[in-house]
């Protein structure tokens, strides 16, 4: 199915507008980071799995006020809880967060929130699981999700440099870095705790953006072989081009199912869902305005330099 027809956009001619955007979105993500840092000594709000903490998950009788709730466990001196709705309306769930409890005190976790609801809370309830993290487990997990990262960018690298030419995997690794920068600095600006469903989503990102961006790639290196006299710009906006219902059809049905599950998924999803919301615009848009446009600049600077060209073409099959 093609949506697009003998699409002829100069994607190129518009590198220092996606330059722009990129690096307005990039620099605001980064300066919520760091006002986040200078106040909390996180760059992003973390959630009880990497800072440590306890979540009951209470469901009431009636349907419960969040804020009640909330000044209830307030004026029992537990210190900046977190209250959500859990799971479906009718079935009158709550999920309250206590942040920062030290491993010696996990278990009283539980324990403060049922007196907290007991002596300010007027409507029966009963506790339905109790999660309980230490800040040393929390610290642990915080590295390992990092480390996940880090080495998923390592390993595409290592791929796109045997499958194409370094440089396709150096501007694949740096779209997908600057996809990820993106969508964190949201949540500091935001104010959206990370939580380990969130880093799935990032690494989901991370895979899918990767593979928008092989995509083109490939457009490109077969292009290379078919139009071998053909300007290099030229044939990366033709590969765009070429790819452009592809790209729409995939990230645009995928991001209408990511965007039905951040508004009708619920509270407890509404993390993961708004990284995938975020990361599938950006992704895509990196794919077209990062990733190709790097091959372009690298390819200039090498004639700049009198040095051949090094994007190699797509073998003939036989």
């Amino acid at each position: 199915m093609e949506l697009f027809r003998n699409v002829n956009v100069d994607w190129l001619g518009k590198k220092w507008y996606f330059l722009g955007f990129s690096l307005i979105f990039s620099v605001a993500g980064v300066i919520s980071m760091g006002m986040h840092w200078a106040h909390t000594g996180s760059p992003v709000p973390l959630g009880v799995d990497f800072q440590g903490g306890t979540q009951v998950q209470v469901q009431f009788t009636n349907a419960p006020d969040i804020n009640e709730i909330r000044k209830a466990t307030e004026a029992s001196g537990i210190k900046d809880p977190h209250v959500v709705n859990y799971d479906k309306p009718e079935n009158h769930e709550v999920l309250i967060s206590l942040p920062q409890t030290t491993d010696a005190t996990l278990d009283s976790g539980r324990k403060q929130i049922v007196d907290a609801l007991h002596a300010n809370y007027n409507n029966p309830f009963q506790i339905r699981n109790v999660q309980a993290v230490g800040p040393t487990v929390g610290k642990q997990l915080e590295k390992q999700a990092g480390l996940a990262t880090l080495y998923s960018l390592i390993g595409m690298l290592v791929y796109l440099w045997f499958r194409f030419e370094l440089i396709y995997g150096v501007a694949a690794v740096v779209a997908v870095f600057h996809d990820t920068l993106i969508t964190v600095g949201f949540f500091a600006m935001f104010n959206k705790e990370i939580s380990l469903t969130v880093i799935a989503a990032i690494l989901t990102l991370v895979g899918y953006s990767m593979n928008d961006t092989i995509v083109v790639f490939d457009r490109i290196r077969e292009n290379l072989r078919l139009s071998r006299r053909e300007g290099l710009t030229d044939v990366v906006n033709r590969s765009i081009n070429q790819t452009l219902s592809r790209t729409v059809l995939t990230s645009g049905l995928t991001f209408l199912t990511v965007l039905a599950l951040f508004v009708f998924g619920g509270e407890v999803l509404h993390g993961f869902s708004f990284a995938l919301v975020v990361g599938i615009l950006i992704g895509t848009y990196s794919s077209i305005a990062v990733a190709a446009p790097m091959l372009v600049a690298y390819q200039n600077w090498r004639a700049a330099q009198g040095k051949t060209a090094l994007l190699p073409a797509a073998k003939r099959t036989k």
